[in-house]
């Protein structure tokens, strides 16, 4: 299929970082009650059905999805994703949606720092400007030694950069391997990651919770299948930018549902990664449409 309906790539994206961004709500409502480690277990015990019954019901089924060339990288990947998204159900309930985003949102200048030495790509001077500006960002929002540092905002710093390196691992096997394939390692991997320590957290969910628990693991589906789609038909570097519209339905939600009022300094550095990350966007595609040519 080729590559080229960008309008509709776009519109996909930006209702996968709405689907993130009501994911992480729910998430936040169900880790103000309980562990993380179960929140993850009943979600990827959902996804992992989900995955493994999509990849059975695809042409060759099972064995042509679980075919991959870097099957420690993808068991890897699916562990790495695990701790992350365990980091950030912490960091919600410790800091609130808009605080961790606000830190968490540099996660793509990580990514383009470390392209160059794990995946050989050239990174020039100015998108190192560029990955430096946006961690100043990072530093006003943190503001440590201004009296306002909380060391809980370490906590989606952490989880940014786990993330930018699960998404560094995901760039380097979708060189050979499908995204089907991905997909099914993810979930498999994860799910049996979680799985060693998810049942020792395990408590009677609420019947009012049950809501929310279902909320999240249908979005969290439904974010994901979006997100491939998005990537069917458009070009990654079209679109990836638009996944900063992450943060402002994050404000919103935050903001509405949350009682959340972060100061203007988080505001002001979250706008300074954004603008960095935007920057290092665009330099990515000229340095690919120049290699083009």
């Amino acid at each position: 299929m080729d590559k080229d309906n960008t309008l509709r790539g776009i519109v996909l994206m930006v209702v996968t970082m709405v689907l993130f961004a009501i994911q992480d709500a729910f998430t936040k409502q169900l880790g103000e009650s309980y562990s993380p480690f179960m929140i993850v277990l009943i979600r990827y015990w959902f996804f992992a059905i989900v995955i493994v019954s999509w990849a059975a019901a695809r042409a060759g089924g099972i064995r042509q999805a679980a075919r991959t060339h870097f099957l420690k990288i993808q068991i890897f990947r699916g562990l790495l994703l695990i701790f992350e998204i365990v980091i950030m159900i912490f960091s919600f309930v410790s800091l609130g949606l808009v605080e961790t985003h606000a830190v968490f949102v540099c996660y793509p200048l990580v990514i383009a720092a470390l392209s160059g030495p794990l995946l050989g790509e050239d990174v020039g001077w100015r998108r190192w400007a560029a990955i430096g500006v946006g961690f100043v960002g990072v530093m006003v929002v943190l503001r440590p030694g201004l009296g306002v540092f909380d060391p809980a905002a370490l906590i989606p710093l952490c989880a940014a950069f786990i993330f930018g390196f699960y998404n560094v691992l995901t760039r380097y096997v979708a060189k050979k391997d499908k995204t089907v394939t991905s997909f099914f390692w993810l979930g498999v991997s994860g799910v049996f990651g979680i799985s060693l320590v998810g049942p020792f957290f395990l408590t009677p969910l609420r019947q009012e919770d049950w809501i929310w628990m279902l909320g999240l693991c249908i979005t969290a589906v439904a974010s994901h299948f979006v997100l491939i789609k998005a990537y069917e038909a458009a070009e990654a570097s079209k679109i990836q930018p638009f996944a900063f519209f992450q943060f402002p339905f994050v404000i919103l939600i935050g903001i509405t549902f949350f009682d959340e009022a972060p100061d203007l300094l988080t505001y002001v550095g979250a706008s300074i990664i954004i603008g960095s990350g935007l920057f290092t966007f665009w330099r990515e595609r000229q340095a690919k449409l120049r290699a083009a040519r």
